[in-house]
């Protein structure tokens, strides 16, 4: 009795060693958790397209990684760098517009808006009570808001810096697994089958399909759609495109859409009396608002089966448990938790079945 009791200490003991210790490591990791999770997201999905380069390449390794580091580098931050330094160079022109809001008078509301079907008049009435009211009774009535967009965005852009450095980190992380990922893949391997067996194993392969699904219907779809859109801006003449971009960009990560963006810049050409570009951005915008409704899903069912429930609530989940990180953390994560779930649900049943035939 007392080498059991013994035997029930040592055991005890042993279990909360391993816990302290795997929380010590994860708390010691826990500035690169973001950018790991992040990284091998980004590598399993374009890990096909990194052999190929390699092809390509006479079959060097390293070349691969430099251009699909040096890819990495264009598509994460020099947007970003780009969208803030535009920012800041025209700083004074947007405070300029700022003042002149307050003496801007609403011209009246033009003809075609009363023949619009079913919202025209409502349209038409709105647009005159504003003109009436002038548009400082309007900025009065946004005031109570402004304090509050103001520290928003002031937190948002205290975090650049440490957004970028994530990025950074993304793209150092990202790059290591390219130059390595047969070994990484042999260790989840490995572990997967001396956590579970073939089961275990089988399940690792089905979280790489689940990533590489997440991969490609969210980032690409939205990469797609912000491309479109700020040609269409560009063309259109709408100015900071570039910065329009990059917000469309991270609407449509968090799937939003980018009609938030190009709406508003419809709306600018036609009040700017700039009726034929506003219509060809009318115009490009249905395309590029709808082009996710066939796209996303297809890319995502190349990937794996995913509801896109599902890809909605991890996207909006993860910004707000991770921040801006999270909009690809959170839905990889709950995608492989649908995928490893729905695997054991199904073989569970598969083997009920097959026992019940046996017994027939």
């Amino acid at each position: 009795m007392a080498e059991i009791q013994r035997d029930i200490t040592r055991n005890v003991l042993a279990v909360l060693f391993i816990g302290a210790l795997i929380g010590a490591s994860l708390w010691i990791l826990r500035p690169f958790l973001g950018a790991a999770i992040w990284a091998m997201t980004i590598a399993a999905a374009t890990w096909p397209l990194m052999i190929s380069i390699q092809g390509r390449l006479w079959g060097c390794r390293s070349l691969a990684v430099a251009v699909m580091t040096v890819v990495l580098l264009c598509v994460l931050v020099i947007p970003l760098w780009l969208a803030i330094s535009t920012i800041v160079s025209n700083a004074d022109q947007i405070a300029g517009w700022v003042k002149s809001m307050s003496t801007f008078e609403v011209p009246p509301p033009p003809s075609w808006l009363g023949h619009l079907p079913l919202f025209g008049g409502d349209l038409t009435a709105a647009w005159e009570k504003v003109a009436q009211a002038g548009l400082q009774g309007f900025m009065k009535k946004l005031a109570p808001y402004g304090g509050t967009a103001v520290r928003w965005f002031a937190t948002e852009v205290g975090g650049f810096g440490a957004l970028v450095l994530q990025f950074l980190l993304t793209v150092v992380f990202a790059a290591l697994l390219y130059a390595r990922g047969e070994q990484a893949t042999a260790w989840l391997m490995r572990f997967g089958r001396r956590l579970a067996g073939p089961r275990g194993e089988h399940s690792i392969r089905l979280a790489g399909q689940a990533v590489r699904g997440v991969a490609l219907g969210v980032v690409v779809t939205a990469l797609a759609q912000s491309v479109m859109g700020g040609v269409g801006l560009a063309v259109a003449g709408v100015p900071f495109a570039a910065v329009l971009t990059a917000v469309m960009f991270m609407l449509a990560i968090a799937q939003v859409g980018p009609l938030l963006v190009l709406a508003p810049s419809v709306a600018w050409l036609y009040w700017t009396s700039s009726t034929g570009w506003g219509t060809f951005l009318l115009v490009w915008t249905l395309v590029v608002g709808t082009m996710d409704n066939f796209l996303r899903p297809f890319l995502i069912k190349k990937g794996a089966d995913l509801p896109l429930l599902l890809i909605f609530i991890g996207v909006v989940g993860g910004l707000i448990a991770f921040g801006l990180i999270g909009i690809f953390v959170g839905p990889v994560v709950l995608a492989v938790a649908h995928t490893l779930l729905s695997a054991w649900i199904d073989e569970d049943v598969h083997d009920g079945e097959s026992t019940a035939g046996q017994v027939t």
